[in-house]
């Protein structure tokens, strides 16, 4: 692993850092805000998955989270939406390929060798962070911004008993009967619809729903709705009595002013499950 900048940033320090990843083969890069409560020992961690075109970068600098994260002593761990590099696939559709790996374990051609992104944040990364920094990996919760708010529901579903809280904004919200979906999970996974629904927050509320509190802030002007489905996961959350909120803020869009509004919220919801 390599360090490619630290800055301090409201006591503790903002850093930005590369490694050879085994399971995307290609050096991977991820940003870690570590508050200055990390100086004493394993704080509590915060995983943020970013949406379709970011980078890491994208959060680190937009989302406005490492104040409220510094006010509880929370780490926050930015990682890549996708593999990066010259041998790795792309498209030219910005929706498909680089900066677009859907948090998915790719098996078709010609993404399987590198867009393996579940295991990336599952097991690879996680583990990396734990050898290196002060985190206390037995209290993680996460969140995500539209293709990241897909992952973090759909892992937080899958990997029952890692997170104590989930939160949202503007998630993919029903990828499996939406065009913001059914192109990358048919790319990635094939034709078998059956293999996408691990992939489907909606089917996994239905089918499961999640073992502590869950929030989600949609923007009532994001011009991306059709697309997001969120009355689905709405209407699962609530057939399914989830512990949690799903709240449609009236005037926002799917922008960072929209996410960057509502984190001073989503940190102090989390931070309440990882204090507990």
């Amino acid at each position: 692993m390599k360090t490619v900048s630290e800055n301090t940033c409201f006591g503790g320090v903002q850093g930005v850092y590369t490694h050879t990843s085994e399971t995307c083969v290609c050096d991977m890069t991820f940003g870690l805000f570590l508050p200055e409560e990390a100086t004493y020992g394993p704080v509590p961690v915060l995983w943020y998955l970013s949406g379709l075109t970011c980078t890491h970068e994208n959060a680190v600098v937009k989302a406005g989270a490492q104040g409220w994260a510094a006010e509880q002593g929370i780490a926050l761990i930015f990682p890549d939406t996708s593999p990066r590099g010259e041998d790795v696939a792309d498209d030219e559709a910005y929706d498909l390929g680089k900066g677009a790996g859907f948090y998915v374990n790719a098996t078709q051609d010609p993404w399987k060798p590198h867009f393996r992104m579940w295991d990336y944040i599952a097991d690879e990364l996680p583990a990396l962070v734990a050898e290196h920094f002060a985190l206390d990996m037995d209290r993680q919760a996460i969140t995500g911004h539209s293709m990241g708010g897909h992952g973090a529901l759909t892992l937080a579903m899958g990997l029952s008993g890692r997170f104590v809280s989930a939160s949202a904004f503007a998630p993919i919200a029903h990828p499996t009967d939406s065009d913001w979906g059914r192109k990358q999970l048919g790319a990635y996974l094939g034709d078998d619809v059956s293999t996408w629904q691990p992939h489907d927050s909606t089917l996994l509320m239905r089918d499961k729903g999640f073992d502590g509190p869950v929030l989600i802030d949609q923007g009532a002007n994001d011009q991306f709705l059709d697309l997001l489905k969120p009355e689905a996961l709405a209407e699962a959350m609530a057939a399914r009595r989830q512990d949690g909120s799903f709240r449609m803020q009236k005037g926002y869009d799917h922008s960072y002013f929209f996410v960057s509004t509502f984190m001073e919220d989503h940190v102090g919801f989390h931070a309440e499950a990882l204090h507990a």
